[in-house]
């Protein structure tokens, strides 16, 4: 198996994983994008995961080796998705809390950071809309259909 299914199986990240091998994260990203780990990486990942050496060493690239579903190609869309909305949400948290300690150290009498809180703000919500998929105005039906329309016949 493959280490990153192995990490997810077990419910780890990146960084958990290389705490618990005594690895850098770096190395632990490296040998997950398919390039050769060292045998004491390997030794590493095979105590903490409870398996055999040969198991990790016999290992091709992930790229040639790993076929996922279409529910779990899904669910890896679904969660990147939620991990850049998150992102963007944190983003707009720290940057407009310091336009807003510019502004009042700069320009009390004015608050112009207000405006682009507004401007982010609504990019905020619509990127959470169609994460959250509050509105489905371009759901799975609407794909369907245009699919349909383009290759002039029924799914």
């Amino acid at each position: 198996m493959i280490i990153r299914k192995l990490r997810l199986q077990h419910g780890w990240s990146q960084d958990q994983l290389a705490q618990f091998s005594g690895l850098n994260i770096r190395t632990v990203q490296r040998i997950e994008r398919g390039q050769q780990a060292s045998l004491e990486s390997l030794k590493s990942l095979a105590a903490v995961f409870d398996i055999d050496v040969s198991e990790l060493a016999t290992e091709e690239p992930m790229e040639s080796t790993t076929t996922i579903t279409a529910e779990e190609a899904e669910a890896l869309e679904r969660v990147r998705d939620l991990k850049a909305f998150y992102t963007h949400l944190m983003v707009f948290v720290v940057s407009t809390a310091l336009m807003f300690v510019v502004n009042l150290m700069v320009s009390p009498w004015y608050l112009w950071a207000v405006w682009a809180l507004v401007g982010w703000g609504f990019g905020i919500m619509v990127h959470g809309i169609a994460v959250f998929e509050t509105f489905s105005i371009f759901g799975p039906k609407w794909e369907k259909k245009q699919v349909e329309k383009r290759l002039k016949r029924n799914l």
